[in-house]
């Protein structure tokens, strides 16, 4: 495992995990800085590296967010991150949470409705057909999200205990298949 900002690094990754916290637009600023967009583009849609993106890492792969103004994201899945719009609910959402998965490799040995843990403001709407998993607060969302090789929580695999340690040793010996 490298912890790394580097091209030079995301070109000799086997596999490639973005995880984050914070802002949208900072987040997707500090890609453009450290020129990471074009090779992550290249690593991940081009050679199939499988990709596993973590809270905000779920975020930056959508179309778009409106986190502090409209910033654009990597745009590997057909989505928009928006904001929770309960007035019943804090936000943000942070706790544990019963997410209900699709099937995927990712997610083996994971029952479908188990808890994880959340803490985020903003969630993505995206099309079924990318959607691997939901949870619900106020209304349902997109836990996780899939296309081909790319997989994406809204949780916290690092936080949630055996099962969110079971889903990132799936991601170590997943090849990117779905």
């Amino acid at each position: 495992v490298v912890i790394s900002g580097a091209a030079s690094d995301l070109q000799k990754a086997e596999k490639i995990i973005l995880p984050g916290v914070g802002a949208f637009g900072q987040a997707m600023q500090k890609l453009r800085e450290k020129k990471l967009i074009n090779e992550l583009n290249k690593q991940v849609l081009e050679e199939k590296k499988p990709f596993l993106g973590i809270c905000l890492g779920m975020q930056l792969v959508a179309l778009d967010s409106n986190e502090w103004g409209m910033h654009q994201g990597l745009g590997w899945i057909n989505g928009h991150v928006r904001r929770f719009d309960s007035k019943e609910l804090k936000v943000p959402h942070v706790g544990w949470n019963n997410v209900s998965f699709k099937k995927h490799a990712l997610v083996q040995g994971i029952p479908s409705n188990t808890d994880f843990y959340f803490v985020h403001s903003y969630r993505m709407q995206c099309p079924a057909e990318f959607v691997a998993g939901t949870s619900e607060y106020g209304s349902e969302f997109a836990a996780a999200v899939q296309k081909n090789n790319i997989f994406a929580t809204q949780f916290h695999p690092e936080k949630s205990q055996k099962y969110g340690l079971r889903l990132l040793k799936n991601f170590i010996k997943w090849n990117g298949v779905p």
